[in-house]
């Protein structure tokens, strides 16, 4: 236990060990660490929000809601470029091609600025037609639009920050980017309130003032990331001759990143489809479930970290050649996260009716929602594995096979089965929790049966 803390302290200062030697679980621990405090520090945005914006009435929240639906087409945007990313700079750090990494950094920065840019001009041009579709009435756009056309204008504070995250995930240097993660969310939590309500000097701006706080907060993280990493202060040193457009790195940049945005939204969107078969159930079991999976996919963001993690560690020793330490990087942490999904299982199994109380006090809805909890858990120790293994393919720059296990588990397996469990075997709204967890399951079996014939270690980034 003293060792892992030494460790846990190494990690949040920032380790400057070489991660393509050395003891592979101390270095998936000192990784895994601050990239899990990196997903908590990314979820508080729009909790301080949403807290923040609740004192103002139902119309202002309502369109911090509508908002944030429109905006997970930036993040998945963001997330896309984030995964071609980290899959070439950590190859490139593997190969102590420092050059070929920074230049891969500027590529897929300088890419980001153009595709925020274009989604910027749009959303600020389309936001009242956008919430309009989305299902704003008249009031919440004479109160909130502010709000919509500043969050979308300055889509690139967090387009960027998604992808400077991911330039130090795969440079090694993770605790850099959760600590610029710390100070924007600081300056969020100061700001909000300062904006919104007028306190101080700062000008009484309503819903918009939380949409400027969040926009300074991610703004300020993202200038300081960029000076990082043209100072010289990270493993990754962007020079002013690295700054002109390389087409050949664009192209493998824009190639990984378009199959992991795909790969995402296959994974997003299949939810949609659930949703659609639990809404005939009816409206107590459409929110149990609301309550349920809303709970499970924030409570499993610490094992997307440990996922990260296995990541880098692929890719960087793939690029050293050392394909046997990546395979061992990817079990080490499969295990870890199995540890900690298999606790965080029987936590969700034993005390669901506990944790389902805080969110509600409406029996049918809470019935629904314990069930989801305590049925969609049971496959969170396979699913633990799936989650790293469909990572570790992203790292080796093997976005397609991710892809079409996202495909294949969750729009040709899950949805149909969902369906058929709950509606023709007339399991109700269970039978959607078990598609959910034979899903998870499945997903987890065929990722290993691919990953053991190797071809991702043949991967040329």
């Amino acid at each position: 236990m003293k060792r892992f803390w030494q460790l846990a302290l190494e990690s949040l200062r920032g380790s400057p060990r070489d991660f393509t030697d050395g003891h592979v679980g101390q270095a998936v621990v000192l990784l895994a660490i601050p990239m899990v405090m990196e997903m908590g520090m990314e979820s508080l945005f729009a909790v301080v929000d949403v807290f923040f914006v609740s004192r103002l009435g139902a119309d202002p929240v309502a369109m911090v809601g509508l908002t944030e639906s429109i905006l997970t087409i930036v993040y998945t945007v963001a997330m896309g470029l984030g995964i071609g990313a980290t899959a070439i700079v950590a190859r490139r750090i593997g190969e102590k091609d420092e050059d070929g990494a920074a230049e891969a950094a500027a590529q897929a920065i300088g890419l980001g600025l153009a595709v925020s840019l274009a989604i910027g001009v749009a959303g600020w041009v389309l936001a009242a037609d956008l919430m309009t579709l989305m299902g704003a009435t008249p009031g919440m756009l004479d109160s909130s639009l502010g709000y919509a056309r500043v969050m979308l204008a300055g889509n690139a504070t967090v387009t960027l920050l998604f992808l400077t995250n991911a330039i130090f995930r795969g440079a090694g240097d993770a605790a850099i980017a959760m600590r610029m993660l710390m100070v924007s969310n600081a300056i969020n939590i100061v700001l909000d309130p300062c904006l919104i309500f007028g306190w101080g000097p700062f000008p009484a701006m309503g819903v918009t003032g939380a949409a400027v706080a969040t926009n300074i907060g991610r703004g300020t993280a993202v200038v300081v990331q960029l000076w990082v990493l043209m100072s010289g202060r990270s493993r990754v040193r962007i020079t002013r001759r690295q700054l002109s457009v390389a087409p050949a790195v664009m192209w493998t940049v824009c190639r990984l990143s378009g199959v992991g945005f795909l790969q995402i939204v296959i994974d997003t969107s299949s939810w949609v489809g659930l949703v659609r078969v639990i809404s005939s159930f009816g409206a107590d079991a459409l929110a149990g479930y609301t309550i349920g999976i809303r709970t499970v996919l924030f409570a499993i963001l610490p094992a997307w970290g440990l996922s990260n993690a296995a990541a880098t560690m692929v890719g960087q020793a793939l690029g050293a050649g050392k394909p046997g330490r990546a395979e061992e990087a990817v079990w080490t942490a499969g295990r870890y996260n199995a540890v900690f999904l298999g606790l965080l299982g029987v936590a969700f199994f034993v005390w669901a009716t506990e944790i389902v109380s805080v969110f509600t006090t409406e029996a049918v809805v809470a019935a629904h929602a314990v069930d989801c909890l305590r049925i969609v858990s049971a496959g969170f120790l396979l699913f633990a594995y799936g989650l790293v293994l469909t990572q570790a393919f992203n790292g080796a720059g093997d976005t397609w096979t991710p892809t079409w296990i996202n495909l294949g588990c969750y729009w040709v397996w899950q949805i149909p089965l969902a369906w058929w469990l709950a509606l023709e075997l007339e399991l109700g709204p269970r039978g959607v929790y078990l598609a959910i967890t034979i899903a998870f399951s499945t997903l987890a079996v065929i990722s290993a049966i691919i990953f053991r014939q190797g071809w991702w270690k043949e991967r040329r980034v």
